[in-house]
């Protein structure tokens, strides 16, 4: 894990460029704290800040290919690089060091652009060839490792954090509207826009060449649903272990300490379970949880870390919300309203004391359908069916007896399901991830809005945005299930779940590892035929079934629970004056973003428990703190 910078100067650099890199890699010292390097000539300036995981001593960034005409800075980690290694040494390559991102510069030399799809791994990099003048950035194909990027008619710019690139003076503090609206309605910004007017993310599975002023992005990969694999299930469950355990394997190399994060959950237990039988040393395991019982885990972790007898660290969090949200909001780069993100900062700030990388189970859901909203669709389509009228008339006001508009998530309240199904039906089936987990529906963004606001966003709509990416599914799959997996893929995982655990990780120079995102297993997983993966209410049928193998039965049989967090008791208590004041105060209110009385109502029956807003008051509270602290400045967190 490192984090890369760069500028691009069409014209040739000055003192002053060179200064700009510098201040640039200053921001991202947390992503690599062990080392800085950088590389400038007559119109490139390269910076990179390392967190050393293989060949500590020698593998120093930027490095370059045999004449110093290639230069390679680079963020993730290459998993197959030995194997690239041995055969660009047969073909004649020298190599100065040990490390896996000097393949780079060398399969440049023989593939050029293409190199990148002999990448297996999690990687952002950016390669200089100064023959002739062109800079190449590529990112891993579903979207482990960050590049933001920003050019004009003078320079290029990009950096592996937004803000980073806000170090630029001509990189203007304009916030994009239309982000913003994303954003309230998913809890994340969508790529390839960010929440700053003119910069950009290179989308994962791209490349992005600039060469002489223009910019060209091509796609080099997305995941293919077809045509399925024709396998029994016996067949189909040997293959699956054989992959995770090779996937499991791969990333076990390092020459720094390493363990895994343990929830208890299915997916985690099965990367521990495949740990354990692939190293003779004890596996070192860490878990989170809360003082209050209803969101902690432990108990079911504590269980399957004494099975594979590890070496068990837990933390207990009473967490200094207040304090913490500063530093929070900084790291996590853009708005992000997944609470997750606290418990995976103080996992991640526990697992830093031990170990340098940790293994998690992050994908097994996108990968093998783990959400019983995949279920859960089917049934909101046929009650689709009954007319708007009826469900409207009759319905409705039962459904209202017993609570207002739903934001539980489906995974973990059957009631707030229920509720939701209601909602759902007037959601089209595109747009999965808007049926179950939006926050707040266009109804609510139009009492809220300011006047200029609604006017401004008025023809914008995050449902048609992930509607485009299921009419692309249509060319990659021939069913729901599998096209709604495909959406998920490429939105939610990347701009979300991604985000949430490469920010918090490297918030405390921590290496995150997520065999389940392989790139074979995954492209295995995705021609599998659907009754392997959502088999009547069974989700993640096979998983299930390798589970049922090689780690405790009870584990094996549990429902999701996830990282959940009380952010509605929370607004209601600890942060309720600091929620006030922060979204009523008159640097909010400036923005014009909102109308006051609208917010007072928000807070004021949430507070007085008429209704359940808080995951609503948290995306807001994210928002504002947000502008404050990577805008404003006003609100500058302590590293």
């Amino acid at each position: 894990m490192c984090g890369i910078c760069g500028q691009f100067i069409f014209n040739g650099i000055a003192p002053s460029d060179i200064a700009a890199t510098s201040n640039m890699c200053s921001v991202l010292k947390h992503r690599g704290p062990d080392d800085e390097g950088f590389y400038n000539d007559g119109f490139i300036s390269l910076g990179h800040r390392r967190l050393s995981i293989i060949d500590i001593e020698g593998g120093h960034q930027p490095i370059s290919n045999e004449d110093g005409t290639v230069w390679v800075i680079t963020n993730g980690e290459i998993y197959n690089f030995k194997e690239l290694r041995n055969a660009l040494e047969k073909s004649g390559h020298v190599f100065s060091s040990r490390s896996d991102s000097e393949v780079l510069v060398h399969l440049y030399e023989e593939q050029g652009r293409a190199l990148v799809k002999e990448l297996r791994g999690m990687f952002a990099f950016a390669i200089w060839d100064s023959r002739n003048k062109t800079l190449l950035l590529g990112r891993d194909r579903l979207g482990k490792k960050p590049l933001f990027y920003a050019y004009n008619q003078e320079r290029f710019l990009f950096a592996s954090e937004l803000k980073a690139l806000l170090q630029e003076p001509s990189i203007k503090h304009e916030v994009n509207l239309t982000s913003l609206h994303h954003f309230l309605t998913l809890q994340w910004v969508p790529g390839p826009q960010t929440i700053i007017q003119g910069v950009n993310q290179l989308q994962a599975g791209h490349t992005l060449v600039c060469s002489n002023g223009q910019v060209k992005i091509e796609r080099y990969w997305e995941p293919e649903f077809l045509p399925k694999n024709k396998l029994s299930k016996d067949e189909a469950l040997e293959a699956t272990q054989s992959l995770l355990e090779e996937a499991v394997k791969l990333r076990l190399v390092s020459d720094v300490p390493l363990g895994a994060f343990l929830s208890g959950g299915l997916d985690s237990s099965l990367i521990v379970a495949l740990m354990a039988r692939a190293t003779d040393k004890k596996v070192k395991t860490f878990s989170v949880g809360f003082t209050e019982e209803a969101f902690s885990e432990l108990e079911h972790a504590r269980a399957v870390a004494k099975y594979f007898d590890t070496e068990h660290e837990e933390i207990f969090v009473k967490p200094d919300i207040i304090a913490l949200l500063p530093k929070l909001i900084w790291h996590l780069d853009q708005p992000l309203a997944d609470p997750a993100a606290i418990p995976t900062y103080y996992l991640s700030e526990s697992t830093r004391r031990h170990v340098t990388v940790a293994l998690n189970g992050d994908g097994g859901d996108e990968t093998f359908a783990g959400y019983q909203r995949y279920f859960a669709d089917g049934i909101a389509d046929a009650y689709a069916v009954v007319p708007a009228a009826v469900r409207n008339k009759l319905i409705l006001p039962v459904l209202r007896r017993f609570t207002g508009v739903s934001d539980k998530p489906v995974d973990t309240d059957v009631w707030g399901a229920v509720i939701r199904m209601h909602q759902a039906a007037d959601i089209a089936q595109e747009a999965s991830i808007i049926r179950w987990g939006s926050y707040f529906n266009s109804d609510m963004k139009d009492d809220i809005y300011s006047d200029e606001l609604r006017n401004t966003l008025r023809n914008t709509d995050s449902v048609e945005l992930l509607r485009e990416t299921f009419r692309r599914a249509e060319n990659h799959a021939d069913n729901r299930l599998d096209k709604t997996l495909y959406v998920d893929m490429m939105n939610y995982l990347p701009d979300d779940l991604l985000v949430k655990i490469d920010r918090m990780c490297m918030a405390n120079s921590l290496e995150g590892r997520s065999p389940f995102l392989d790139q074979k297993f995954v492209e295995f997983a995705c021609r599998m035929p659907i009754e392997f993966k959502d088999k009547r209410t069974t989700t993640k049928y096979l998983l299930r079934e390798l589970a049922k193998k090689i780690i405790p039965q009870d584990i094996a049989a549990r429902r999701k629970h996830g990282f959940s967090v009380p952010i509605g008791s929370w607004i209601r208590s600890e942060l309720r004056d600091m929620t006030y004041e922060t979204l009523l105060s008159p640097q909010a209110l400036s923005r014009g973003y909102f109308k006051q009385q609208a917010l007072e109502n928000l807070l004021d029956e949430h507070c007085a428990k008429k209704a359940d807003h808080g995951k609503r008051i948290w995306a807001l509270l994210c928002l504002e703190l947000w502008h404050q602290v990577v805008i404003d400045y006003t609100k500058i967190p302590m590293s």
